[in-house]
This record gives C-alpha cells, structure tokens and sequence, in this order.
C-alpha cells in the first residue's frame, strides 16, 4: 500500500557549500515484514524503515535540514518518529544529512568504517551531518522486530564504503546507491568507486535476491531481480562500446561528439547523471584517469 505524507513541505537544505530549497513528498510504501520504503523522489532518494516493538531502524536519511520532515514521516507510519538505529549506506550527503537531527534525537548512527573516515576528512563536515558512533567492516547484522537485517560492505562500487542491506524474513533487499533502478548510475571514482566494483556489487544483489525479492534501489522505483540484470546488462554493454574508442586514442572530446550511448538515451538519461556524464564516467574509468570529475561533463 502506498501513501503520501509530509506533502508539499518546502524544505532548506545544505549541498555541499550550497543553501537550497525544494519541496519534499515522502512517498511510504508499505512491504513485507513491516518494512517501509520512503521514497523522496528520483533525485532525492529511498529510504528502507524497519518498525516494530524493538524500535525503529532506519537506513539512510536524505539531505541536512530533512530530518524534521522525516521525523514526521516516520511518526505517521509508527506512531513515534525517533529511530532507534540508522544505517548510513554510503558517505554521500543525500544519505547521511541528517546524522546530525536524529544523534540529538538519540538515535545511534551504524556505518560502514570508510563512511566515518570520509565524512571526518571531508571540508565543512557539519553539513554532512553527525558521524556514525558504529563502524563495521565486512558486515553487521541486527536482530530486531522478529527481523534479521544484514548488511554487507561492497568494496569499491558507488563509493568505497557502500553497504547492501537484506531483510532476511520479509526478503527486501535495499541496494542503497549500488542500484540506480532505471537510470543511469553516478559512479563516485573520487570516492573510491570503480565501474568493476560497481558491477561486482550489482552481481551481489542478484545473488541476494530472489525471484519474490522486493528491491529497494538508492534511487528509482520500487524494484526487482529483473532491474538488477537490466542495469547490469545496460552498464556491461555501455562500456564496451566505449572501452574500444579509449584503446584508439579517441579524445574525451571525440568520444562525446559520436554520441555512443545514444541507444540508451531515450530510457536511462536523467537529470543529474545524464548522457554525456554517463559516458565522461565510463571513458575515465576506461582510460584510468581519477583526477577529472565526469560531472564537470555538460548534460545537452
């Protein structure tokens, strides 16, 4: 069952060094077990809700300055809006931004030990939010509501500490940025991603999931095994037409200007990672260079 809640809240929030303001819809998709999926939006994200008797365990928690309005979204759904755990799946501020409202709140912020390492090195690191109090590094499983949830570290993929985390009993799994559902997926290479980690980490969530898994994507619709393949396949055939143009000496310049990915356009360019950037990412992780940022690359 789906709801709205929270409709129409105009939000101020921080992004990078920028102040900014949007409206913020949560969107609550009741699932198996008591897990909730709270949607903000393709661009703004998934959140995964554990509800129960034991507390509330929340995994990620969007922008700084949305914690209020999560707060709030929560409460609608459990009666009380604190979690008792959150579970940051990677260091990005759209998923840790409001460490800092829920800390004060009590909650008990879990992450992966590069999460906390990043966010301690980052500049301004108040605008990514509180860091975790909890680090783990292969994996960590809590046991909670009648729940088993284990969450597992990726080396390498969206970033260097990602985390895939599976709700063993209701068979949910939340892929956190390792699955952009439909889009295509930003590949942090400066935050220790890597096209092959990446893919190594979607291949994770196939075997995880079932042919019943419901599959929370970090951002993009409610998913699937079936979405999971479709990315795999989409990323695997993207660079391979683009990995040869690398080999022949082809210019960043030139690759763009042939416009390669364009079977891909009509479905998987989006906003923020658009063609072009799609093809910046894949042509500098083919050529090895880590310094240039793809989202310096101009969408059309």
């Amino acid at each position: 069952m789906k709801a709205l809640i929270a409709c129409a809240s105009i939000v101020a929030f921080t992004t990078g060094a920028h102040a900014q303001q949007r409206e913020l819809t949560l969107e609550s998709t009741d699932l198996r077990g008591g897990v909730v999926m709270l949607s903000a939006g393709v661009g703004m994200g998934n959140l995964g809700l554990l509800v129960g008797d034991d507390g509330i365990l929340l995994i990620d928690d969007l922008v700084r300055g949305t914690g209020p309005h999560i707060e709030a979204a929560i409460a609608d759904i459990a009666g009380a809006g604190v979690p008792r755990f959150i579970l940051n799946t990677h260091y990005h501020g759209d998923h840790t931004g409001s460490n800092d409202h829920f800390h004060a709140e009590g909650s008990t912020i879990i992450a992966h030990h590069n999460i906390r390492t990043r966010l301690e090195a980052s500049d301004g690191q108040n605008e990514y939010g509180f860091l975790p109090i909890l680090t783990f590094g292969e994996d960590i499983h809590f046991h909670m509501n009648g729940e088993t949830v284990r969450a597992v570290h990726v080396p390498s993929a969206h970033t260097d500490g990602d985390a895939i985390v599976y709700f063993e009993n209701a068979d949910v799994l939340h892929m956190g940025d390792t699955l952009f559902s439909g889009i295509f997926p930003y590949i942090d290479v400066a935050g220790g991603g890597s096209i092959d980690g990446f893919l190594a980490a979607m291949e994770t969530g196939l075997q995880m999931a079932g042919p019943n898994t419901q599959v929370i994507p970090g951002h993009g619709p409610l998913s699937n095994r079936d979405d999971i393949q479709a990315a795999i396949e989409m990323l695997v055939t993207a660079r391979e037409i683009i990995t040869p143009m690398v080999e022949g000496g082809m210019t960043l310049e030139d690759v763009l200007a042939a416009n390669p990915l364009a079977q891909f356009h009509d479905d998987w360019n989006w906003g923020f990672i658009c063609t072009p950037r799609m093809v910046a990412t894949l042509y500098l992780d083919a050529s090895g260079d880590a310094e240039t940022n793809p989202l310096a690359t101009r969408c059309n």
